[in-house]
């Protein structure tokens, strides 16, 4: 007898929940449907409402292979673990005939340590952090070194400790209220610092470790991108053997996975290694790493900030100094046993330290290689100071070998058809462009190779074969749509008008003007702003001139802002990136979007300035292909925070000019929602003035 179809499974699921049926959920269902089927990989973009994530899940259960859900952010993946799994495996259970299982997997810095919970921190300078008790506590069999409680630092730790010894899950998101990430870094380790569950006296108690058992187990398995990045890449996956991968909030996946193939040398980070081995090897391999450290230290002070294209002999000198002092303590660690034997907590320190020592040389080896494939550059962080960072120039060829080479993979976001095609987001994770052959299947959309006067001209992305040989070819797009009706929702507005932005801050034409718009829409407004220094000129400029409450983000954390602005609907909130994309305040509070300037990247940015002109060495368009596209995801972002529900009215103004005027301007809208286009003021603030019910 045959099992339940798609359709039956998703209309159970729908019912189960309480919703309704809807075409673009149906129609991105049945893509994946065929997607699993054929071994074609899938891009679908699915705006606010769609209903994506039963769209994916139902298709996976019916298939019944080990599927893998990777998210970009921690609050997706609790959506799916606490909220939309349970709901679904309730209502297919009946029909499946047995329930399917569900686990997260997060990184390990995200788990408590056990070692580190039992034993204090490796280093005692971390003690200095506050006061410590001489009382020890006992846990789990064994005295337990304890802060004091006389400072906020301290207070946490204690009360981590008090936590850990009742959870189940050592999950810092099961910390009720939370702590601050000095805190926790008190109680947890890196994947680097870890000294493996085989080697570990709490290894069989580990958190870490059950989480993976517990993933390794379930039929769905929710993790983040850099998880799913690490996990292809390592000779013995974490995951466990799965099938089908879903990549959601796929716009983000080239981001993190760049950040998690970043390496970066600090000085205090070399301190920090000769601190963890000084206890356990004799001064001359310590003092020799410490004397390189404090030279890097004076080159690097030398060293503007910014892209480095090519390496100072004394900065490479420095290097070969700092690579071969972290070699001979590596070899100085590796020699001999620590304390008492295998296992104990010496031997933990031991490893940890010659972990570090490793991490150093290979950095320091890394930027002295100075490839043609990777980016290098100094960058000054007014907390962290100063560190010389590489990254990859592309990491399309790692995710066309790692994973898509591997599996059948669908990726969806709101924001992938960027100018309206997939194309560019395919390059980007090492995808040739789609196939030309036959003609689209069940709706399926496979965009044409090559540029419109609109598109970014066909270029190379580096690391990434133009042509189809070598590349993992087979894939296909599907706009699922949303059922919002945009047009008759809400309003695009760009100030034609208004002269282009300065490089920083905002002018006094685009401050006259946002007055006019937010006093039109009687506060209710969400400023997202291209610098923090914008941000604050506008917060400062518009607290004079309106009757509105105006929170400025970064004078209180990001949720708290959120949760006000949503509350106190007459509230305005400014803010940068982070407000960009995540931000759900539907209903009255949020009927007013604005957006200073059009989000290209900082022409100092080391990673995409160089990506950018490699493509234009390459014969294509960098500024498109890179820039563009980069602000063309943005926006569409952006521009999402307005419409929520179906019941949502507004307006997004744009006070950049040339959203109207340049020839990129049909790219970067059509990479928006569709709303009604209008560049007429008096139009606008009349609209704003009616949807907030009172005269204009």
């Amino acid at each position: 007898m045959a099992g339940p179809t798609v359709r039956e499974l998703l209309a159970a699921a729908v019912a189960a929940i309480g919703g309704t049926e809807r075409a673009g959920q149906l129609r991105m269902a049945e893509a994946v449907v065929e997607s699993i089927e054929s071994g074609r990989h899938l891009f679908v973009q699915a705006g606010t409402g769609t209903g994506k994530s039963l769209a994916y899940l139902v298709p996976a259960l019916a298939h019944g292979d080990r599927v893998v859900v990777a998210t970009a952010t921690i609050a997706l993946q609790n959506q799916l673990i606490d909220r939309d799994l349970p709901r679904l495996v309730d209502a297919v259970e009946p029909l499946l005939g047995g329930r399917p299982s569900f686990a997260i997997l997060k990184g390990r810095r995200n788990y408590a340590c056990l070692q580190r919970l039992t034993d204090g921190p490796d280093d005692a300078a971390e003690f200095a952090l506050f006061d410590v008790e001489a009382a020890a506590t006992p846990e789990r069999g064994r005295a337990v070194r304890l802060p004091g409680a006389t400072s906020t630092l301290g207070k946490e730790v204690v009360r981590l400790h008090e936590w850990a010894a009742s959870t189940g899950t050592g999950d810092r998101d099961d910390v009720t209220p939370g702590v601050s990430d000095r805190g926790w870094a008190q109680v947890s380790v890196s994947a680097q610092d870890c000294v493996g569950a085989h080697r570990c006296a709490y290894g069989e108690e580990c958190f870490a470790e059950r989480a993976r058992e517990r993933a390794a187990a379930a039929d769905i398995v929710v993790t983040n991108h850099a998880l799913l990045a690490i996990d292809a890449l390592e000779p013995f996956p974490i995951l466990g053997e799965h099938g089908l991968v879903v990549v959601d909030e796929a716009h983000e996946l080239v981001d993190r996975v760049t950040n998690i193939a970043t390496d970066e040398l600090r000085v205090a980070s070399i301190e920090r290694v000769v601190r963890r081995a000084q206890r356990h090897v004799k001064e001359r391999p310590t003092d020799a790493m410490l004397a390189a450290g404090a030279r890097l230290a004076l080159v690097v002070d030398k060293t503007a900030p910014g892209r480095l294209d090519n390496l100072s002999p004394e900065l490479a000198g420095v290097l070969v100094e700092v690579r071969d002092s972290a070699h001979a303590l590596v070899s100085a660690l590796g020699r001999g046993q620590s304390g008492d034997g295998p296992g104990s907590f010496a031997d933990a320190l031991r490893r940890r330290a010659r972990a570090a020592a490793e991490e150093v040389h290979e950095v320091a080896g890394r930027l002295l290689e100075h490839s043609d494939h990777d980016v290098t550059w100094m960058e000054d962080d007014e907390r962290l100071g100063p560190a010389l960072k590489v990254a990859p120039l592309s990491v399309a060829g790692l995710l066309r070998d790692a994973l898509f080479a591997k599996r059948t993979v669908v990726l969806t976001s709101a924001t992938l058809a960027l100018g309206g095609s997939f194309d560019i987001v395919a390059r980007q994770v090492g995808l040739s462009a789609p196939d030309a052959q036959g003609s689209p299947r069940n709706g399926l959309q496979r965009p044409a190779i090559g540029a419109t006067a609109a598109d970014p001209q066909p270029g190379g992305v580096p690391g990434v074969d133009e042509t189809d040989d070598g590349l993992v070819a087979g894939w296909d797009g599907l706009d699922a749509g949303s059922p919002f009706d945009y047009p008759r929702q809400a309003i695009l507005y760009v100030a034609r008008r208004l002269p282009p932005p300065g490089r920083d801050g905002i002018g006094a034409e685009a401050v006259e003007e946002l007055t006019d718009l937010i006093r039109a829409a009687g506060g209710r407004t969400l400023g997202l702003f291209s610098s923090h220094r914008a941000a604050v000129a506008a917060a400062e400029a518009l607290r004079s001139r309106i009757p509105y409450p105006v929170l400025l983000q970064g004078q209180d954390s990001t949720g708290q802002l959120v949760k006000r602005f949503a509350a106190e609907p007459r509230t305005c909130l400014f803010g940068t990136l982070s407000l960009w994309q995540g931000v759900d305040v539907p209903g009255a509070s949020c009927q007013l979007v604005v957006i200073d300037r059009l989000p290209f990247p900082r022409p100092d940015d080391p990673i995409r300035s160089a990506r950018q002109r490699a493509v234009d060495a390459a014969g294509g368009n960098g500024f498109m292909t890179i820039a563009a596209a980069h602000a063309a995801l943005l926006l569409g972002q952006g521009a999402g925070r307005l419409i929520r529900s179906a019941s949502d009215r507004g307006v997004v103004a744009v006070l950049d000019p040339r959203l109207a005027t340049a020839r990129y301007a049909g790219f970067l809208k059509a990479s928006m929602p569709r709303f009604w286009y209008t560049e007429n003021p008096e139009r606008v603030r009349r609209s704003l003035a009616a949807i907030d019910g009172k005269p204009a």
